[in-house]
C-alpha cells in the first residue's frame, strides 16, 4: 500500500504530538512525585521526627558535644513522658533555644535534693544516670512540688548542667517538650539507641 506525502507528514506530526504528550506526562509525573516527597518530608519534620545536635557536655557521658540525634515527636501525642526519658524542650528564656535533659520528677511529685541525692516524695531515688553527687541543689534544696503537667529534669553531668534546679529553667511543662531523643546517628562510633530505663 502506498503512503502519500501528506500521509507521511500526518504520521510524523502524530508521532511528534505523541512524543510531546509522553514527555509532558513524564515531567509532570516527576514533579508530582517530587512534591509528594517534599510534603512527606515536611510532615515527618513537623510531626514525626527531627534531627538535633547536642551542644555542650551537660548530658555526658550519655550524650557528648556534637552527637547527632533523632528526636521522636510522635510518641508523646499518645503516651505521657516517663521517668528517665531523655527529652528535648524549649528553653523558656530563649525564643529558638532548646535543651536536652533527662526527666527525673513526674507531675504531682515532690522533688528534693539533699546531700547531693534526689528524693521523690521523701524516698531516695535509686538511679545511676548522674555521674557524680550534686554539689548544688539549686531551687530543689527545699521541696519542689510539680504541677499536673510539669516535669523536673536534670542533666546526667549534673555538676555542669543548667536544668530544673536553675530558676531560669525551672519545671518543664508538657507543652514545652518537643519530643524524646531516642537514637544517636553520628558520630558512627556512638551509633545506637539511647538508654531511657
Amino acid at each position: 500500500m502506498d503512503v502519500t506525502e501528506d500521509g507521511r507528514r500526518t504520521m510524523s506530526a502524530r508521532r511528534r504530538r505523541n512524543r510531546r504528550r509522553y514527555y509532558a506526562y513524564e515531567i509532570s509525573s516527576v514533579l508530582l512525585y517530587g512534591l509528594f516527597l517534599f510534603l512527606v518530608c515536611l510532615a515527618v519534620i513537623f510531626f514525626v521526627a527531627q534531627k538535633t545536635v547536642v551542644d555542650g557536655s551537660s548530658m555526658s557521658p550519655t550524650l557528648e558535644d556534637g552527637d547527632n540525634l533523632i528526636v521522636d515527636k510522635l510518641s508523646y501525642r499518645f503516651t505521657d513522658p516517663k521517668r528517665y526519658d531523655i527529652v528535648v524542650f524549649h528553653y523558656p528564656e530563649g525564643e529558638n533555644s532548646y535543651y536536652i535533659k533527662r526527666i527525673i520528677g513526674l507531675p504531682g511529685e515532690t522533688v528534693l535534693i539533699e546531700d547531693g541525692r534526689i528524693y521523690i516524695n521523701g524516698v531516695l531515688l535509686e538511679e545511676d544516670y548522674g555521674n557524680a553527687l550534686m554539689e548544688n541543689s539549686g531551687r530543689a534544696n527545699s521541696p519542689v512540688t510539680l504541677g499536673e503537667d510539669e516535669y523536673f529534669v536534670l542533666g546526667d553531668n549534673r555538676n555542669v548542667s543548667s536544668d530544673s534546679r536553675d530558676p531560669a529553667v525551672g519545671n518543664v511543662s508538657r507543652d514545652q517538650i518537643v519530643g524524646k531523643a531516642f537514637v544517636c546517628i553520628y558520630p558512627f562510633d556512638r551509633l545506637g539507641f539511647l538508654r531511657h530505663q
